[in-house]
């Protein structure tokens, strides 16, 4: 390629001397020395351009890139969850239906009727001869402290319940709690009764009916006021009595690592409602307190409060025995913590107007202690009864 390049470089050169030759001198310019240069170097320009139109030209394709297959993903296999049975209970009632006296039914002072409640065996043992139907608290309007079960009742089977009873005399509203006992002397818990243990009677006892020829005269009262107080325990005279005759002041209540027994005892002033007033509602709050052990694990696992007007604390006020009529009660932790309104202790602060004090024990049911040589107790604090009353 050189070479030719060479040949046109010598061609261009000869070809501008003999142009310069021809030209007449007058009118030729200044010849430019650079001249047959810049010919030469255009010559080679349009050489080398017309050698790479020739030149085939080789067109590069990129590889296409290749993008790896997602890896594959696991097969899941859902696996039901194992299930649980149930513990089978041996006795357990549910409570169906009131068959008569619905709550709130009014009678006369004095006037007799016959309650029936509906229940329903959902336990695995069957109720025999030896089940009884027994007074748990309340008002007992006259009846019977235990009765007997007619016949039995197999599970799954239902049973109506009847006692006779007697409307009070005195106008008001009044509530009797029962229950049913096995023939050990255990009590039964009762599904959708009463806090899951009792089941109930609530009358109304209407004012007795004015003859024909007594004509009332229309009186217009002025509204009563409307007021609450809440009744705190009095420490001078509260506190516990243990079975060994021991007089404490902390009203705590259970048995000891030592097994003995404990009784809270706590007393209430009453100077503050004044007499003729009426107590309209009454909530109890015994949720400030703590516990020891399991306390709950002690007799049936119901804490129970029952009136008794013992003064001052001493070692005679400790009851060996097992209770009956029970005021308040309290089925475990939940209940305890609770506060609530009770026609029971409304009734009983009502009958107490006019008195000094209001004073109740509080303990487990027999047997109280379990024998471990652990505290199982519960430690009351702020106990208290807010009370709404009319006057």
């Amino acid at each position: 390629m050189w070479r030719k390049v060479s040949l046109i470089f010598i061609l261009a050169v000869g070809l501008l001397v003999l142009s310069a030759c021809n030209l007449p001198r007058a009118q030729s310019p200044t010849p430019n020395p650079n001249a047959f240069l810049t010919v030469a170097a255009q010559t080679v320009e349009a050489q080398l351009t017309a050698n790479a139109l020739l030149t085939p030209q080789v067109i590069v394709s990129p590889i296409p890139s290749q993008t790896p297959a997602p890896p594959a993903l696991p097969t899941l296999t859902n696996t039901p969850p194992s299930t649980a049975s149930p513990t089978p209970i041996c006795d357990l009632a549910q409570f169906v239906t009131d068959v008569t006296v619905p709550d709130g039914t009014s009678f006369q002072p004095g006037e007799t009727f016959t309650k029936t409640w509906r229940l329903k065996n959902i336990g695995v043992c069957t109720w025999t001869s030896g089940y009884q139907l027994i007074f748990d608290g309340g008002d007992a309007m006259n009846g019977p402290a235990a009765q007997a079960l007619a016949g039995s009742v197999a599970p799954g089977q239902t049973v109506d319940v009847s006692v006779t009873l007697k409307a009070p005399s005195a106008p008001g509203t009044y509530r009797g709690y029962w229950r049913l006992r096995n023939a050990a002397g255990v009590l039964i818990p009762v599904s959708n009764g009463y806090r899951g243990a009792s089941f109930f009677v609530e009358i109304k006892v209407n004012p007795p009916t004015p003859t024909a020829s007594v004509t009332p005269s229309p009186t217009l009262p002025s509204a009563p006021a409307i007021t609450q107080i809440i009744l705190t325990p009095i420490a001078a005279e509260s506190g516990q009595v243990r079975s060994n005759g021991t007089v404490l002041a902390p009203p705590n209540t259970g048995d000891l690592d030592t097994n003995e027994t404990a009784q809270a005892f706590l007393s209430f002033n009453m100077t503050g409602i004044p007499v003729g007033a009426t107590i309209t509602n009454v909530k109890v709050d015994f949720s400030d307190y703590d516990t020891l052990g399991n306390p709950w694990s002690l007799g049936d696992g119901c804490l129970r409060a029952y009136i008794q007007n013992y003064g001052t604390p001493d070692a005679g006020d400790f009851f060996p025995g097992d209770p009956t009529g029970a005021l308040i009660r309290w089925c475990g932790a939940a209940q305890l913590s609770s506060v609530f309104d009770d026609n029971e202790v409304k009734g009983a602060l009502q009958a107490a107007i006019g008195a000094a004090r209001f004073q109740i024990r509080v303990q487990f049911r027999l047997p109280t202690t379990n024998s471990n040589g652990i505290a199982d107790m519960v430690r009351l604090s702020k106990v208290k009864f807010i009370v709404t009353y009319q006057y």
